[in-house]
């Protein structure tokens, strides 16, 4: 029997950009996102994100964070949910490197950095965002992060994140 040759999942990888512009951050100001659509479960963090606030449903049972909202608890099923603030410092959990654009509003910012956060104080609470104001390359798993908002339109507000600033 004879071995079928393994596919190289990498393959698609662009190479490495060089000259002057490798270190540009990205051009979010000729984006147009898509707004948010809320529903029950998440309509209590959109209008806290509109007041400049990161708000995060937790479990009033067993205490847990959960990041998307949900309708029950995904650690004990409790119905219990609160939204309750937290202060947007955390960790970058995750990150990939967009260099193609899924959706064509995004073409502009290419590349960019999308990023999972894990909050400090919200720890299993995985928010997605973008690694705004810092080049896309500094986006790297365990960096220190802090939340900005950043205005959609009058009645949305998204959530996003920079490098944390040194507070020494």
């Amino acid at each position: 029997m004879t071995s079928l040759p393994r596919a190289n999942i990498l393959a698609r990888v662009p190479e490495p950009r060089t000259g002057p512009d490798v270190t540009a951050m990205s051009d979010w100001s000729r984006v147009t996102r898509p707004i948010p659509v809320p529903n029950e479960w998440t309509k209590p963090f959109w209008e806290a994100a509109k007041r400049g606030v990161l708000a995060l449903q937790r479990c009033q049972a067993c205490k847990h964070f959960q990041h998307p909202p949900y309708a029950t608890c995904v650690r004990c099923m409790a119905t219990d949910l609160a939204f309750e603030p937290v202060s947007g410092a955390g960790t970058i959990y995750a990150y990939t490197i967009m260099y193609h654009a899924g959706d064509k509003r995004f073409a502009a910012a290419i590349p960019y950095a999308s990023i999972i956060v894990e909050p400090d104080d919200a720890p299993g609470a995985l928010l997605a965002a973008n690694l705004l104001e810092a080049p896309y390359t500094e986006a790297k798993v365990g960096r220190r992060v802090e939340v900005v908002f950043q205005p959609l339109n009058d009645d949305f507000t998204l959530p996003q994140f920079r490098l944390a600033r040194d507070t020494r």
